[in-house]
């Protein structure tokens, strides 16, 4: 996800509109075994730690197969051809897919297993790498004192069905082989610093299918190993569920169930960025994506990148994580050697921000999970595993239902008024009305059930009243957390449905950290009627 544009950029784009290999998870003799007596799983050390490389590994060569497609293709199957080399590898050294997990990562090497929401939050909004969507809300939410969980909570994350957490879970499900439910509280506190709902079931899934794949030889099992992780009654689940029928009447055709799916679910996204474009970044149709690539790639390393990032929209992340999961399947020793073939030159090259190269983060992640498996009731030899035998389990449904979006309202629009000094230009980025001084008024008549402001963070952002119908809700902090690309000010959801008067009143006051008090308008998102 590194390559996205700003997001008020990419807010504006929108709206103007070689030999495989036949390694297979089967074809060879496992060595893990399940001992039904007991309801353990045995694996031999050297395999763990084989596995865990494969899906670091994976990370790594799926992210940067998928790069160069990011999002070119959306609502549309990838048809021009797709390359590889293996050089090409060294880009995951700066991608999000990997630096934001390995901050969470080394909150458990440095505070410990017990870390809490709060001690991931405290980090991560400290952190200097780049960010966008629901990771750069939060980091923002957190750097103004609204401490996690609350930080991914709708109330005040607009992004919080997005995909974030779900490229960054990846380490949970790597330390915890065959713990599902294990993986599943590490997934909740991890994953609430920036989402919530379908957008925090995604981290759940994805960590799910990593549990299972350490012990499993069938993609499609992982895949609904994985849907066993999260409540029945989700929208997430319910996507899922629709792959995996559709998939099962459709064995050889992908595209048809890529028609399927895109027709049904890949609309209404929540993000302000995706609302009424092509464009979507929501955990949901993504995480179908990576299910996908996994259910018809069967095994093959080639073909489940190829299709997984075909699938379009978020086409980088979601093959990171398809072959990650592959990766622990197959082990590192498995994947096909052309695309492992850059990695041995670059494995002690840390990631950019981070403390970790690959090499050391497969050995970080080893030690965690011999801990976790130890802590889950199963024991630790010099030469192998035992994993209690553990069944996915869901947790409580909670989701964030917002009506689709209805409408943009450019600032130029004649819905705005504006008062006591305001300054409408444009740019080639779209309208932009500005203010840098007190009082300045600006007034939106909308009739929906939900609103996301839209505006530019800025070093020399300041701050604002919101009010509605009357009533002072909130409140708007302009300056920008260095490296941070959020376009939405304030937003809210569920009100009643009908005609509806936004105010924004600017303020004198600004963060101490900013070096002004400009407030910049680009428009307004409307949901529901």
């Amino acid at each position: 996800m590194r390559r996205r544009a700003t997001m008020a950029g990419l807010l504006a784009a929108l709206t103007v509109g070689a030999a495989h290999g036949d390694a297979q998870p089967g074809g060879q003799a496992q060595k893990a075994t399940t001992d039904s007596t007991t309801a353990v799983r045995r694996l031999p050390r050297a395999d763990l730690e084989n596995k865990i490389r494969g899906g670091w590994a994976g990370q790594m060569i799926g992210v940067s197969y998928g790069a160069p497609t990011e999002f070119v293709s959306n609502r549309r199957i990838i048809r021009f051809p797709l390359e590889w080399a293996p050089d090409r590898v060294s880009n995951a050294l700066e991608q999000d897919d990997l630096y934001v997990e390995m901050t969470f990562a080394e909150v458990l090497d440095t505070v410990g297993l017990d870390a809490t929401t709060e001690q991931f939050g405290e980090m991560f909004k400290d952190s200097k790498y780049s960010l966008w969507h629901a990771n750069a809300a939060a980091r923002q939410l957190l750097n103004r004192g609204i401490e996690a969980p609350w930080s991914g909570h709708p109330r005040y994350n607009a992004h919080a069905n997005d995909i974030d957490f779900q490229i960054e879970s990846d380490f949970i499900g790597l330390m915890t082989p065959g713990l599902p439910q294990v993986a599943n509280e590490y997934a909740d506190r991890v994953g609430r610093v920036m989402n919530y709902g379908d957008g925090l079931y995604g981290g759940l899934f994805v960590s799910g299918m990593y549990a299972a794949a350490f012990f499993e030889t069938d993609p499609r099992k992982v895949v609904e190993a994985g849907v066993g992780s999260i409540p029945r009654g989700s929208g997430y689940a319910q996507v899922i569920r629709d792959l995996l029928d559709w998939s099962a009447e459709e064995p050889s055709d992908w595209k048809a169930v890529w028609r399927k799916l895109t027709d049904k679910w890949d609309r209404d996204d929540a993000c302000p960025a995706g609302a009424l474009v092509d464009f979507n970044i929501d955990a949901r149709i993504n995480g179908a994506f990576i299910a996908l690539g996994l259910i018809y790639g069967n095994g093959d390393f080639a073909k489940t990148l190829e299709i997984s990032t075909r699938a379009g929209q978020d086409s980088d992340c979601n093959p990171s994580s398809a072959a990650g999961i592959l990766g622990v399947m197959l082990g590192y020793d498995r994947i096909p050697t052309e695309f492992t073939a850059g990695i041995p030159k670059l494995a002690d090259t840390k990631f950019e921000y981070t403390s970790y190269s690959l090499n050391a983060i497969v050995q970080s992640t080893a030690a965690r999970a011999l801990k976790i498996v130890e802590r889950a009731g199963g024991s630790v030899s010099a030469t192998e595993i035992v994993v209690p035998v553990q069944e996915p389990q869901a947790p409580a449904l909670e989701q964030w239902d917002v009506d689709p979006p209805t409408a943009r309202i450019d600032s130029a629009s004649g819905a705005w008024t504006w008062s006591n000094g305001w300054d409408v230009g444009s740019g080639p980025e779209g309208h932009l009305t500005s203010i840098d001084r007190p009082n300045g008024e600006a007034t939106l008549q909308f009739h929906g059930t939900g609103v996301a402001i839209i505006g530019r963070y800025l070093e020399h952002g300041g701050r604002a009243d919101v009010w509605l119908d009357g009533k002072q809700v909130g409140e708007i902090d302009a300056w920008q957390v260095p490296r941070t690309y959020d376009n939405v000010y304030w937003h809210v959801t569920g009100l009643g449905s009908g005609s509806h008067t936004l105010l924004i009143r600017t303020r004198p006051d600004k963060n101490e950290r900013s070096v002004g008090t400009t407030i910049a308008i680009e428009g307004a998102v409307i949901y529901g009627r």
